[in-house]
């Protein structure tokens, strides 16, 4: 049997037994201007290149069509959005004076408070105005292609990058586990000094990680989340993954309240110094300052530590100090009102503790934050109870 050429013209594969018919067959067909037909051997496959007008159109998925539709939509509104954007960031540089052209985020962000003042505790709560990327949460890509094949491997879990990510994590620990073995087959164990330390960081929330992976999970799914990363984080050499732990942690403390440690000033005699208002514990209400350099000098209402005639005050009032190796290098002035020696030296503690803030790094602060010196104290007397002795305590409970 002779052999054989397959001949694609417009999607048809004729089968021909020798050259001449091949050539016949490309003559007798009518190709339009610019086709041109490809040389080739004997069972060889000859391809006809058409112009794209001539080439029929592919169909597209419904779901395609659907998530086009919704894509175009969401351009269209971000576009918008992007032109509200520049429009308000230029009337802020006029009204502040600034050349709207190199008005930066951090610009906006000073112009709004100073022009929108807000006494609001809570920053989320106060006027901002940022870019829509930041403000308007990350859409899904398309996760098939026109004919619906899906690009990812675990699309039909219906949580593709969840899965994915567990899966990481357990790459990522099945790696430190095989080292570890080793390790110890070579009798070296793993050094402590590189221990990798979270202290201050927690795991991702959930609504977090949701958004994050742009996908909902369910309370067991971010469980075993949180397991996986808990087993990873336990190994003696996490600090071998620590770029990829650190995608995945956030601060217990707030950047933006970090952020909103006070400066120092300048007194007449050129120190610096610091001032915390309505230092409160229990009803006693205290104003304390704190001067660097100093030389551990203290003054409460005039009077030296003394003021204070119990031990358990005196050291209440020095933990701080001690605790961030400032004392002796400050002087404290401490000015209070109310309530008993307990609640006088709780306010003055906490008061001393803010005003360091000021004269330590953020790493001492984080310390010191976790140590529960910057947390105020809420404790009050319990009330007493109707019907009750007092507060816990009830009446003698007599049968006759």
């Amino acid at each position: 049997m002779s052999k054989t050429m397959a001949l694609r013209v417009f999607g048809l594969n004729l089968v021909k037994t020798n050259r001449s018919l091949l050539q016949n067959a490309c003559k007798a067909t009518a190709l339009p201007a610019g086709h041109t037909v490809a040389e080739a051997s004997y069972a060889t496959e000859v391809t006809v290149h058409a112009s794209p007008a001539a080439i029929q159109k592919q169909k597209v998925s419904k779901a395609m069509k659907a998530y086009l539709k919704r894509a175009t939509e969401h351009d269209e509104f971000m576009k918008t959005q992007h032109l509200e954007f520049q429009i308000g960031k230029r009337h802020l540089a006029n009204m502040m004076g600034a050349d709207a052209e190199t008005f930066t985020q951090e610009d906006i962000d000073e112009a709004i408070s100073y022009l929108f003042p807000s006494g609001l505790y809570d920053p989320k709560a106060r006027p901002a105005m940022k870019t829509p990327e930041e403000v308007f949460p990350a859409r899904k890509a398309a996760e098939f292609d026109e004919t619906g094949r899906p690009f990812h491997s675990m699309f039909y879990t219906g949580k593709p990058n969840f899965f994915q990510l567990l899966h990481e994590i357990v790459e990522e620990t099945n790696k430190l586990y095989e080292l570890e073995e080793r390790m110890l087959r070579r009798g070296i164990k793993p050094d402590e000094n590189q221990k990798l330390e979270i202290a201050g960081f927690q795991v991702l929330p959930k609504d977090q990680l949701e958004t994050q992976l742009v996908e909902s999970i369910a309370d067991i799914e971010y469980t075993n989340f949180s397991n996986s990363m808990d087993r990873l984080i336990a190994s003696p050499y996490a600090y071998k993954s620590k770029a990829f732990i650190e995608r995945y942690l956030k601060p217990l403390m707030d950047q933006s309240k970090q952020l909103e440690v006070p400066k120092p000033k300048i007194d007449e005699q050129g120190r610096q110094y610091i001032t915390t208002y309505e230092c409160l514990r229990k009803t006693a209400r205290a104003d304390v300052t704190v001067r660097m350099p100093g030389t551990g000098k203290i003054s409460i209402n005039g009077q030296d530590i003394s003021y204070f005639e119990d031990e358990n005050s005196r050291e209440q009032l020095l933990f701080p100090l001690n605790y961030s190796e400032l004392l002796g290098k400050v002087d404290v002035e401490a000015n209070v009102e109310g309530g008993g020696p307990s609640g006088q030296s709780g306010a003055i503690r906490w008061g001393i503790a803010m005003c360091l803030r000021s004269f330590v790094d953020q790493e001492m602060i984080e310390s010191m934050r976790l140590a529960g010196l910057l947390t105020r104290d809420y404790r009050r007397r319990e009330r007493k109870k109707f019907g009750q002795e007092g507060a816990r305590r009830k009446y003698t409970w007599k049968k006759r």
